[in-house]
């Protein structure tokens, strides 16, 4: 009989998260955890005293007023849903700035942009920044729009 070693199988290592891969998954997870109505998830996201910029000229909340603010959506159990359908991610060091294309049921073509910071090990947003992007074509219209509206509310008591 000849004796022989039993030797482990040979497993390979799980493959390196990219830090632009480790951005792209919180972001991801962010916009799930509003799909979801998940505030806890969704607000843990965030850095203390992060800013989201809104598309009205008026939303600029940090944290506390935007959990505020959403906290009532999230409680129905309807948030809203964003989804990235294309997002480029740019690095240096322990922070990370992007812009994503998103597609919204509610608000149709929306873009993010923001900026996030590695802290503890982990990925937080500090900055995002929604708009709704606008045709160059349609840009004369959708302004002279914005300033009748400005107007109009000006002229309210």
């Amino acid at each position: 009989m000849i004796p022989f070693l039993l030797v482990p199988a040979l497993v390979a290592a799980p493959p390196a998260v990219t830090p632009e891969a480790a951005v792209a998954a919180v972001l991801d997870d962010w916009h799930l955890a509003a799909a979801q109505a998940d505030e806890e998830r969704y607000f843990g996201h965030m850095a203390e005293g992060a800013v989201f910029l809104g598309t009205d000229a008026t939303e600029r909340w940090d944290k506390a007023a935007f959990r505020a603010y959403a906290h009532p959506h999230f409680a129905k159990g309807r948030a809203w849903s964003f989804k990235a359908v294309r997002r480029s991610i740019a690095l240096s060091g322990d922070m990370a700035w992007f812009d994503e294309d998103l597609d919204t049921p509610s608000m149709g073509p929306c873009r993010g942009s923001g900026v996030l910071a590695r802290r503890d090990g982990a990925w937080r947003i500090l900055q995002y920044n929604l708009t709704v992007p606008i045709p160059n074509a349609l840009m004369g219209q959708v302004s002279r729009a914005i300033a009748d509206h400005l107007k109009g509310t000006k002229a309210r008591p």
